[in-house]
């Protein structure tokens, strides 16, 4: 049962994490609707949002984090104490129970995220709902990934894919 429960409680702290981040972002998007965009604003839109769906969506995402989170909650599935289930988000992500090297690779990226979230908060609209857009469309292709590559994990006996866990 307690394995049961650190998988779903992972699933959904994860969930919770990039939906909410969508969430919070959607309302810039959305304020774009009052704003008529420029040549070089529809460029960027454009440019950006696809630049966005391949760094962040394909290569960080569907490359690199889905598969691993996926192989961690996996490892929950199969091995999880009462003490880890408590932290099952947080050890999914790989802030502890995990390689040096990915342990100060995830809090340097938290680090990094949140000075760039701090920042945006100063650049006006229509920018900012601009970017945002870019971010959204990464964030969501991650979403999506994560949830096909954690049922590939929870549901094949062949999952060939790293959970990073310390030696």
């Amino acid at each position: 049962m307690i394995r049961f429960l650190a998988v779903c409680w992972s699933l959904l702290g994860v969930t919770i994490l990039l939906g909410f981040a969508i969430y919070r972002l959607s309302q810039h998007v959305l304020a774009l609707e009052g704003y008529s965009l420029s040549a070089l604003q529809w460029i960027t839109l454009i440019g950006f949002t696809g630049f966005m769906a391949y760094s962040e969506g394909y290569k960080g995402f569907q490359k690199g984090f889905s598969p691993r989170v996926a192989a961690r909650i996996r490892y929950l599935k199969q091995h999880a104490t009462p003490s880890l289930a408590c932290f099952a988000p947080f050890f999914s992500l790989g802030y502890f129970g995990t390689t040096r090297k990915r342990q100060l690779t995830v809090v340097f990226l938290t680090l990094g995220l949140a000075l760039i979230i701090m920042l945006m908060k100063y650049v006006p609209q229509p920018w900012r709902g601009i970017v945002d857009v870019g971010v959204i469309v990464g964030l969501s292709w991650g979403l999506i990934s994560f949830y096909i590559f954690t049922w590939k994990a929870l549901s094949s006996d062949d999952f060939n894919y790293s959970a990073e866990l310390k030696s």
